[in-house]
């Protein structure tokens, strides 16, 4: 039987390719072997399970906080926001009382909840990135795993924490600032607002519009980043402290319901007792106009404010804020740390 040429050119075509191929394929697994896939290791799936944990109980922590707050920090805005009086006549709201009695008495009681859209929309993202920054610099400054921290410690672990949630917490309390001082503004000589807002994305649109983009959403960043940092230092460090104190000892695993609510509630009283004079001068500068400016900054504001109404303008409002400190973050950190144990 005769082959011809071609059926011989063929067949050695044939060969050649199945030698190339299988140089193709040993090559290939020779670099397989070289770089390995391994398997994600214990300590990995322990740190994802952490971080896990912390978004969820911040976030649960986060709506204790905001419901049980809220009202209260609406009556501190417009406290802060009201314009100073011209001499002979009377403040718009002589008080935190009257300030609430006129509220409701406008607005009913829904305008104690005015601008919770914008914190609501965002607190899960906000007490997620507190809680689980704060988590993974505890995770860096142990010793070995399970280390408990010192109280110095967990005020570097609260400033970290401070300085991420910076960046969530500006414009949120842009918007938020804004629509609480409109109600109290409107119908004021100096300080009028030059627009009316239906809400937080109709603020987020104008802002956008015609204040600069997204820049003019992170008006008030520096005294933001002011307060969060030592704020946040102080909440988490004072907490600490206080659970210390009350379990006798480093161990607090098996503090009550009532020791973790009075921790919580004295650790939120140390953050506004640090911050306060901060958070006044953030919100004036927040809402202050953005074509026709009253204060050319921070370090103006403050001035200002402490040449025009001395040391008493720089706590306006905070009798409200300390109001709502203490339940707002003994709700946040009770629920935070059932969460936690019930995740564990």
């Amino acid at each position: 039987m005769k082959i011809n040429k071609s059926h011989k050119l063929n067949f050695h075509v044939c060969l050649e390719h199945k030698f190339i191929s299988s140089i193709h394929w040993s090559q290939r697994q020779q670099r397989q072997s070289e770089f390995p896939r391994h398997p994600v290791s214990s300590s990995e799936q322990t740190l994802m399970g952490d971080v896990a944990k912390d978004l969820t109980a911040g976030t649960i922590g986060g709506v204790a906080q905001l419901i049980v707050g809220h009202p209260f920090d609406t009556i501190k805005v417009k406290l802060q926001s009201q314009p100073t009086p011209l001499p002979g006549q009377l403040p718009r709201y002589s008080g935190a009382i009257d300030a609430v009695k006129q509220t409701v008495a406008a607005e009913g009681p829904r305008g104690l909840y005015k601008g919770m859209g914008a914190p609501l929309a965002t607190v899960a993202a906000f007490n997620a990135v507190l809680f689980s920054v704060r988590g993974q610099m505890e995770a860096l400054l142990r010793s070995h795993p399970g280390a408990t921290l010192t109280v110095n410690q967990q005020v570097v672990c609260g400033a970290g924490a401070g300085i991420a949630v910076s960046f969530l917490a500006c414009p949120t309390e842009l918007i938020k600032c804004r629509l609480q001082a409109q109600s109290a503004l409107a119908g004021t000589g100096a300080g009028t607002v030059a627009v009316k807002y239906g809400g937080p994305m109709d603020v987020a649109r104008q802002v956008l519009r015609s204040e600069g983009g997204i820049r003019g959403l992170f008006k008030g960043m520096v005294p933001t980043m002011a307060r969060e940092v030592p704020g946040n230092a102080a909440l988490f460090g004072v907490y600490e402290a206080l659970k210390q104190l009350l379990a006798g000892g480093t161990d607090t695993s098996g503090l009550d319901r009532g020791s973790l609510l009075l921790a919580g509630g004295l650790a939120g009283a140390a953050y506004w007792l640090a911050v306060y004079p901060t958070d006044v001068v953030k919100s004036v500068i927040q809402i202050d106009d953005y074509k026709n400016p009253k204060f050319s900054g921070s370090i103006d504001a403050f001035r200002r404010i402490s040449a025009t109404e001395g040391f008493k303008g720089l706590y306006k409002g905070f009798g409200p804020a300390m109001a709502r400190s203490v339940p707002a973050n003994a709700a946040c950190f009770l629920a935070y740390e059932m969460t936690r144990s019930a995740l564990a």
